[in-house]
């Protein structure tokens, strides 16, 4: 599996961000500020967007992987490059926010050594003007992680 920096964004890639986030008018706004990887393997499997910030901070934006290899390992192989790649652009911590109902996701990430570190309230009630249902639960709040490079 390759994983590298694109700067062009295809149907396929477009498809796989709005899995994660259904919110196009967020998603076309942090993909140009963004930096944006996949991986691959004959095909594209997954993607990932890194913003910085604030100084010394880049948050993950977006992580998703094709419905069909998910459970594969796919995203912790991402998630491990995003880890990499902030240390080796000096970053000294890294941030994603997710789903109050995600829970694979909450596991993902906790199992790859991030803490929790606050709730953002009604997040997906202002932010998004359809509802979401995750898990068979309205979505309502985003959980913040982070981890100390």
């Amino acid at each position: 599996m390759n994983i590298k920096k694109i700067t062009t964004i295809t149907a396929p890639h477009y498809e796989l961000l709005l899995l994660a986030d259904p919110a196009k008018k967020l998603v076309n706004d942090y993909v140009k500020r963004g930096i944006v990887f996949e991986i691959a393997q004959n095909h594209l499997l997954g993607i990932i967007v890194l913003l910085p910030t604030r100084p010394e901070t880049l948050e993950i934006v977006n992580i998703a992987v094709h419905p069909a290899f998910q459970g594969e390992g796919i995203g912790q192989k991402l998630l491990a490059f995003a880890l990499e790649y902030a240390k080796k652009e000096n970053y000294q911590t890294i941030e994603i926010g997710t789903s109050s109902t995600g829970f694979p996701q909450l596991y993902l990430y906790q199992k790859m050594g991030f803490r929790m570190t606050s709730i953002d309230k009604d997040f997906f009630i202002r932010h998004y003007e359809e509802e979401i249902v995750e898990n068979g639960l309205i979505l309502k709040d985003m959980v913040r992680l982070s981890l100390d490079l």
